[in-house]
């Protein structure tokens, strides 16, 4: 079945429940006012909106309008559609428009400079871009170049609609709202992500429709999303991370609600009024709300929090010290970890699970629907306690890189995903990731590991963030440098930070400190290309590649 299946049933399921909330606390109403009366509140302008809904009918009905829009643009099947939007209550139902009509959707990061659209719409075949009013400048600047595309539809205002492109409101509201006549099956093609990389230009990872739905069954089957459930959707949907999470509310027809911002008042503010059951983190900002609470800046009791049940990280390391004061502070809530790739459709192919707590560390075993092996650089398996390349299969496994067979193959091994992370199994048959294949420094003849090393340090009440990073060295070859972030309000020196590492085997123990911000991408990566580039010169990453969109 198509992914679209779940849309439609949902539709008629349940035409009136309500789907999606949109929340901008930047237009939060004065604090006097009670939310559900300021939920009613209709602005001028939807730029404007505190709170907006859409119910599963309306969804649905706005999926059909979109592909009907599509077929009168000539859009086909196996056509490429992009889109270049920020969080709001259209990106999923133009997601699913565009796979109504059989074409393939293109999800940009919202990051990318005006050379990076330009190049990932050429890479991916694009014929048209939804765009939204923050990317304007910067399609504007390269639309010249971006011969392939023959439509710009625009997400916004009426009155900022620039001259290049049509209103996207404007149109589809007269449009059909009939469910297109396209068969479409499990092997068509649905979706092209780009990889995550943060230096040089990505890859486009293609992933039929069953890939799609093997991860919205991973999802419901790992955090058991039932109908009254409520996910508070954070993280950018143009990531596979964020939307195949939110594929466990589609499948349940459960409701979600699309937090526009990040801050721990926004996020504590928003579980609590819109009762939110689960809540996907990435490490900073479950960081960044203990310290608030600690700092006495949020009162807890000033929420309505009881509700929430399950809080689950991934995209990253998750250290343990962060999570024993998370249960510390909620001791309510269940935890879980899932990793994954964009190449295999994101989060799930393994997971942790929430009866394992006594296993954070580790990311888990083989999640629903997949299997794991770790290997040695010949293929073959390695032995429990021994580190090697993990490598998984299942039926979210990518189709290909699109137009990149030679970069397939050095990753697709027959049914095999390599992942390029080295990790480890337990005797209990626990994965832990040991390190990225590339990040890998190699000192005096000896392997580091990177994280262990930030892991370690993480767990000093003073460090808020640290990265760990190879930089060369005449004798050695490579030497561990340790960028760390003190927390606010605190102070760090190098001779407490040495004196704290000093438990660590000598060959483990840093022999640079930098004290700086750590730099983390949209979905909460350390940005280690970027820091090899600051602190130890171009020469350093000439001949990194892109990794495979953890």
């Amino acid at each position: 079945m198509p992914i679209t299946d779940f849309l439609e049933k949902n539709a008629k399921l349940y035409p009136n429940d309500v789907a999606l909330v949109e929340v901008n606390p930047a237009n939060q109403p004065a604090k006097n006012v009670t939310w559900r009366e300021f939920s009613l509140i209709e602005p001028a302008h939807r730029s404007e909106a505190y709170r907006r809904t859409l119910t599963w009918k309306e969804f649905d009905v706005q999926a059909n309008r979109f592909a009907n829009l599509l077929f009168t643009r000539e859009i086909k099947k196996g056509d490429k559609v992009a889109v270049l939007l920020m969080n709001s209550l259209e990106w999923l139902p133009i997601y699913f428009g565009v796979l109504k009509t059989g074409a393939v959707v293109v999800p940009m990061n919202y990051r990318y400079s005006a050379d990076e659209i330009q190049y990932c719409a050429d890479l991916a075949d694009v014929r048209m871009l939804v765009f939204g009013p923050e990317f304007t400048e910067r399609v504007n600047a390269v639309k010249s170049k971006m011969r392939k595309i023959d439509d710009y539809f625009f997400v916004g205002e009426p009155e900022d609609t620039p001259d290049f492109a049509h209103n996207y409101e404007a149109i589809v509201k007269y449009c059909s709202s009939t469910v297109p006549a396209v068969e479409l099956t499990d092997d068509d093609e649905a979706a092209i992500y780009f990889s995550s990389g943060t230096t040089g230009f990505p890859k486009a990872i293609l992933h039929p429709h069953r890939s799609l739905v093997s991860a919205a069954l991973t999802e419901q089957h790992h955090h058991r999303q039932v109908k009254n459930d409520v996910f508070l959707l954070i993280p950018p949907l143009y990531h596979t991370g964020a939307k195949m999470h939110w594929f466990g509310s589609l499948v349940s027809g459960s409701r979600a609600v699309i937090l526009r911002g990040v801050t721990p008042e926004w996020v504590l503010e928003t579980a609590s009024n819109e009762q939110a059951t689960i809540v996907w983190l990435l490490v900073p900002w479950a960081q960044d709300i203990l310290d608030a609470i600690d700092r006495g800046d949020l009162n807890l009791s000033d929420y309505h929090l009881d509700q929430w049940r399950l809080m689950h990280i991934g995209a990253q390391p998750v250290p343990r010290a962060l999570i024993k004061r998370w249960k510390e502070t909620f001791p309510h809530h269940e935890y879980d970890t899932n990793y994954g790739l964009s190449e295999s459709t994101g989060p799930g192919c393994v997971h942790l699970g929430t009866e394992n707590i006594d296993k954070v560390g580790a990311i888990g075993k083989a999640g629903y629907l997949w299997e794991t092996k770790i290997v040695d650089e010949n293929g073959n398996d390695v032995k429990p306690g021994e580190v090697g390349e993990l490598a998984v299969k299942g039926p979210g496994v990518m189709r290909c890189y699109y137009k990149n067979p030679d970069a397939t193959n050095e990753v697709l091994k027959g049914e095999w995903l390599m992942t390029g992370d080295m990790a480890k199994e337990d005797a209990e048959g626990f994965i832990y990731l040991v390190d990225r294949k590339k990040d890998v420094i190699i000192t005096g003849g000896e392997n580091l590991y990177p994280v262990q090393i930030e892991d370690f340090l993480r767990a000093n009440e003073k460090i808020k963030d640290v990265a760990v990073i190879g930089l060369p060295d005449p004798r050695l070859g490579e030497i561990a440098a340790a960028i760390i972030e003190v927390k606010e309000g605190m102070t760090l020196s190098e001779e407490e930070a040495r004196e704290y590492c000093q438990t660590l085997p000598k060959y483990k123990r840093p022999r640079k400190y930098i004290f700086a911000e750590v730099p983390r991408n949209a979905t909460g990566k350390i940005e280690k290309p970027k820091l090899r580039v600051m602190y130890g010169g171009d020469k350093l990453v000439a001949a990194e590649t892109e990794d495979y969109g953890k």
